[in-house]
This record gives C-alpha cells, sequence and structure tokens, in this order.
C-alpha cells in the first residue's frame, strides 16, 4: 500500500460525526513505537504526517477487532448512498424524482427507485438529499486558478510562482465548493497549475478534477508574453516562440513538464498592455504547426482568441477550442459548426471588469479595450447560439473572483440561451471537450460520482446554480448544507 498522506479525516473518508474519534486513533498510532523503517514517530498534530503501511495496518487490526465505531466507516465509506429528491440528466433533460445513486470507488454504479433502498448494500454511507435538487458536478474549460483579480496590471510583477501557487490551493477549494467539480486551467507561470493538479490528485489539498496547460504559448510582445516592463530588463515569458519550429519545440517543452493540453494566445488581449485584441499574432502557419504537434502528442488546443481572423485562421489550423470568441463573424460560426471546434464565451466577466477592474489595479487602457469589445462578444455568443455552433461552458476565473463561476449562466441566459443550454454547456458539452464523455458532466451508470445539489430545479430558475449546497466529487462529499447540526459540529 505504500504511505498514505492524510490531510485530515476526510482524505479516508471519515464522516464528519467520527472526526474526534478518528484524531484520537491517529494520534495513538503516531505514539506507536516506531518499528524499523515502518512505523513513526510522535510528533505534529495526525493531519499534517504521513501514515505507513505499518500504521494501516494497526487501523485495520482495530478494525478486525471491532473496537472502534470509526473502523465501520473506513470500511463502508467506500460505498456511499445518496437519496435524491430529483436528479437531472443534462443530455436528454430528463428528470428522475425519488432516487437513490449509489456509488463506489468514486465511480455512479446504480440508479434506483427510493422504493427499491433494499437493493442497497447495508453497509453503504447514507446521504439524504430528498429535500434537494441533484445534477452533474458542474464543468468549467476556461479558468486560471492560480491567478486572481488583485494580480492585474502592474501587480502581477510583485506575484512569484509559489505565491501564485498557494493561491491556487484556496482557489481551487474555492471552486470546488461552488461546485465546479472539472477545471480546465489555461495559463499559469511556472507549471503552477500542474504542481496544484498534482496536489489534488496525489490527495494532498482539495480541488477539482484539473487538466492544465502550463505557460501558454504566444509571439514576442504578444498577449502571452511580458509587456510591462523596459527593454532593459530583457524579460520574455516561458511560452514565447516565434516561426512553427520554434513553436513545436516549445509545445514538446510543455509537454515534457506536464501540460494536459495546449494554451496559445492567436491574437491580442484585454488585459495584456500594448496589443489589440482584433490584431492576429500566431500566423496560420505557427498554427498548424501547434495543432499538428500537439495532436501527435494527445494534447489537444485552446487558442485564446478576440480577433475575427484569428479565430478562423486558428480553426482552420485544426485548434480544437477559441477561448472569447469576441468578435466571430457568420464565417466564423460556420468554420466552428463544421469542424466541430468548440467555442467558449466568457460573457460574465463583462460586468466585473467594467465595474471593479480599475479598482484592482487593471490598466485603464483594458479597460477602454473591455468597453469596446465586451458588448460586441455578448452579440455573437448570441447568435453562435441561435445558429447551433458548438459551445462550452468557460469563464476566464482569476479576472473575477474565484467561485462565483456559477454567475454566467444568468448571463448566458440574459442574452438568449435556455437554461438546459447552458447547464448543457457545462456538463455535457464541456465533458466532451475534454475527452470524458459519459464520465464528467454525467450521473450514469459508471461515470465519476460527481454531483452537486440545490434547492430547486434551476432549469426554472438558474441562478439556483449560485447556491450549491451539496458537493461530491469522485466519491466524496466536499460540501453538504442538509448534513446533520451534530455531524458539523464534530
Amino acid at each position: 500500500m505504500g504511505q498514505l498522506d492524510l490531510g485530515g479525516p476526510h482524505m479516508l473518508g471519515i464522516p464528519l460525526g467520527y472526526t474526534q474519534t478518528w484524531h484520537a486513533v491517529a494520534d495513538l498510532i503516531l505514539r506507536f513505537p516506531n518499528r524499523a523503517g515502518s512505523g513513526m514517530k510522535a510528533g505534529p498534530p495526525c493531519h499534517t504526517r504521513i501514515l505507513s503501511e505499518h500504521s494501516m495496518h494497526l487501523i485495520r487490526l482495530l478494525c478486525l477487532a471491532g473496537t472502534l465505531t470509526v473502523c465501520a466507516a473506513l470500511q463502508a465509506e467506500n460505498i456511499v448512498a445518496l437519496h435524491c429528491g430529483a436528479l437531472l440528466d443534462p443530455e436528454t433533460d430528463t428528470l428522475a424524482r425519488d432516487v437513490i445513486v449509489v456509488t463506489e470507488g468514486g465511480v455512479v454504479k446504480q440508479i434506483l427507485p427510493a422504493n427499491a433502498a433494499g437493493q442497497v448494500p447495508v453497509d453503504a454511507k447514507q446521504i439524504d438529499l430528498s429535500k434537494g435538487f441533484c445534477l452533474p458536478g458542474l464543468i468549467d474549460v476556461h479558468d486560471h486558478l492560480t491567478g486572481d483579480p488583485s494580480d492585474s496590471g502592474y501587480e502581477s510583477l510583485g506575484v512569484s510562482v509559489p505565491r501564485s501557487t498557494v493561491k491556487g490551493v484556496r482557489n481551487a477549494r474555492i471552486t470546488l465548493q461552488a461546485g465546479f467539480t472539472t477545471v480546465r486551467n489555461v495559463g499559469a507561470a511556472g507549471f503552477s497549475d500542474v504542481a496544484l493538479r498534482d496536489g489534488i490528485n496525489a490527495g494532498d489539498i482539495a480541488g477539482p478534477r484539473l487538466f492544465v496547460s502550463g505557460p501558454p504559448l504566444g509571439i514576442t510582445g504578444g498577449h502571452c508574453d511580458n509587456d510591462l516592463l523596459a527593454p532593459e530588463f530583457n524579460v520574455s515569458e516561458f511560452g514565447v516562440a516565434d516561426g512553427p519550429w520554434q513553436a513545436r519545440k516549445k509545445v514538446r517543452e510543455v509537454v515534457k513538464y506536464g501540460a494536459d493540453l495546449i494554451k496559445i494566445c492567436a491574437s491580442g488581449g484585454v488585459l495584456s498592455k500594448g496589443d489589440s485584441p482584433g490584431a492576429e499574432q500566431y500566423t496560420l502557419e505557427e498554427m498548424k504547426a501547434i495543432a499538428e504537434e500537439a495532436h501527435k502528442l494527445g494534447r489537444k488546443v485552446a487558442a485564446h482568441a478576440h480577433g475575427t481572423q484569428a479565430i478562423k485562421d486558428a480553426i482552420l489550423a485544426g485548434i480544437d477550442s477559441i477561448e472569447h470568441a469576441s468578435l466571430i463573424d457568420e464565417e466564423g460560426i460556420e468554420l466552428a459548426k463544421q469542424h466541430h471546434t468548440y467555442l467558449v464565451f466568457d460573457i460574465y466577466n463583462d460586468d466585473y471588469i467594467l465595474k471593479e477592474g480599475a479598482k484592482a489595479g487593471m490598466l485603464p487602457e483594458s479597460i477602454e479595450k473591455e468597453k469596446a469589445i465586451g458588448k460586441l462578444q455578448r452579440a455573437n455568443f448570441r447568435k453562435a447560439y441561435l445558429e447551433g455552433a458548438p459551445l462550452a461552458f468557460g469563464t476566464d476565473g482569476g479576472v473575477y473572483p474565484h467561485g462565483d463561476n456559477a454567475r454566467q449562466f444568468a448571463t448566458m441566459v440574459e442574452f438568449g440561451a435556455r437554461p438546459i443550454d447552458t447547464i448543457r454547456m457545462a456538463t455535457v458539452n464541456a465533458a466532451r471537450l475534454l475527452n470524458l464523455e459519459g464520465k464528467a458532466g454525467a450521473v450514469k451508470t459508471g461515470s465519476f460520482a460527481d454531483m452537486i445539489a440545490v434547492d430547486s430545479d434551476p432549469r426554472a430558475n438558474v441562478e439556483q446554480l449560485q447556491h450549491v449546497r451539496f458537493v461530491m466529487k469522485d466519491g466524496r462529499v466536499y460540501r453538504d448544507e442538509w448534513a446533520p447540526v451534530a455531524a458539523l459540529q464534530n
């Protein structure tokens, strides 16, 4: 079994009501005489320590002896039965009422009517969501977990990679508790998002299932370069690559260091200094080289592209998703449909930039750019939606405060989308973009045990998704506002 990082009782799935007993057991184990090469010496509290194989063996022995109630929890927590008052299937827009979702090992095993509760394993942990409306965990395909709005403009120069990684730990937890169980992180300095992903996967920290790009690729002086410093500093961002062969090499390099996907800057941007969002930056030839190299290595490519020609060239180059898509025209929409290229319109953050951007340190020119482009982006979102272009849900988290991702659902409805279609963008469509169809964005046999619950049907009021009351990821509960008060007190 090796060593297991505890990180607190939740790391072994201990229910809230058993945490005091768990800490007593763990403290006892940490004081157990150390066996050569296998035990542990007494030291810091158990939530900061590692249990060895020897220590885990002691837990098993205690369980076999039946001496502690917590042992039953250790054995049974792998199987969970959730009683949902209603369960939405976003793909078919169908609702199942009064059902039990049985999960085991982080996967959905079966969905039963509540009157078939006798088929649920007797040792399953029971979770009562009978007053809630359940649906799959949400997906955001455009986030920057290691950044904050306060990192804007010249303030960004004072943020180190270690500091941004620590911010990412906080923001990952906040985003997960907001109901987003899967996130695609598109751009982070120093591979801080790779470290964040690996920490989540190892169980060191709480966060969504992450797909990360590492540093984004861009041209010298472009949106993905550092244009804030004077020439004598001679600073270029890690992802700067000019020409097809430099770009290919950079793709290989970011993959080498752990990227799940490639992020590129095909056009200028809003929050960068000295460029125009509408201006193409990478050429068609460069983007073709990037897409070909990435696909050869099993990676998809996301292209930051506001500009009309940049969008069309990115689609023709074989890029998999267009981020922002602000100035897309009719030809671009048709190309996206023909090539099944996902468009990711981040239309909520316009409100935040215009209201709060200056206070957050965003450059005056960035505010002016947003004034010029925000309304056009929203109008083009409506047009692309009505014309049936492939759309996935992405919000550009980090431009606005993390945890507010779900505010974009209401903005999408305001600009013409049906609530169920916005939910599909954040479940079914996003899962397809991430090659997770049938695994994420769904609650069905064989899918990840990722579920959220709200008070009432978000198809009637999509703002319900801003008030998530229950979150499960991989079969583990990270939020439950319906849990008994006594359990919460423990």
